[in-house]
């Protein structure tokens, strides 16, 4: 007959409370909604081109393509916000709280940029979302794309709020703080099929 195994005992104070990456609940959770919300754009992204096939020339005559200066300063704008977003990443994963404070103001310029020139952009479509279906679809996309941009903007100003308070240094703000920034990565990667879908698509194929 086996013996029972040892019981093992010990003080659990000193383990740690939080943890970055697969390790942690809330990555799993922010990678499961870049499952859906990923679905999401793909199927509008198969709608747009459903869309395309169905019509002789694209965008349908008389309509000319949206004008490329407001959504290329958008690209331009929300590529180099990865910048000072990764040193926050690897700041917050280094528990460097100062840093993490000071570079999530600079990102909030970032934000007001993208806001006014996504305002811009609708304008420069050149088609209302109900004069047929090519308006449709490109307004379904930047509008898709804009709901994720605000989400994200909304959560990173609380954070900004909260890691300048006394209980900002909390092990579980800064993998927050963390995972926000992989979730802004999402944003701005989702976005580069979409601007090639709305500004160039119907250049290349006219």
């Amino acid at each position: 007959m086996s013996a029972l195994p040892p019981k093992f005992e010990g003080d659990l104070a000193e383990l740690p409370t939080h943890a970055f990456g697969h390790r942690s609940l809330t990555w799993w959770g922010v990678v499961a909604f870049f499952l859906i919300e990923g679905t999401a754009f793909a199927l509008a992204i198969g709608a747009y081109f459903f869309l395309q096939g169905l019509e002789d020339s694209w965008p349908p005559q008389p309509w000319k393509p949206a004008d490329l200066l407001a959504g290329t300063l958008f690209t331009i704008t929300i590529l180099l916000s990865e910048i000072p977003n990764t040193i926050v990443k690897r700041a917050a994963e280094r528990h460097d709280l100062a840093t993490v404070r000071r570079w999530m103001l600079v990102l909030i310029p970032f934000f007001v940029l993208l806001l006014v020139f996504r305002a811009f952009e609708f304008n420069s479509l050149n088609v209302k979302w109900n004069d047929n279906a090519y308006g449709s679809i490109l307004w379904a996309l930047l509008f898709l794309h804009l709901t994720h941009i605000l989400t994200d903007i909304a959560d990173s100003l609380v954070l900004t709020g909260l890691v300048w308070t006394r209980h900002g240094g909390e092990n579980r703000r800064i993998v927050d703080v963390a995972e926000n920034a992989m979730y802004w990565r999402f944003v701005w990667l989702t976005w580069i099929p979409i601007y090639l879908l709305i500004y160039w698509v119907p250049r290349w194929v006219r």
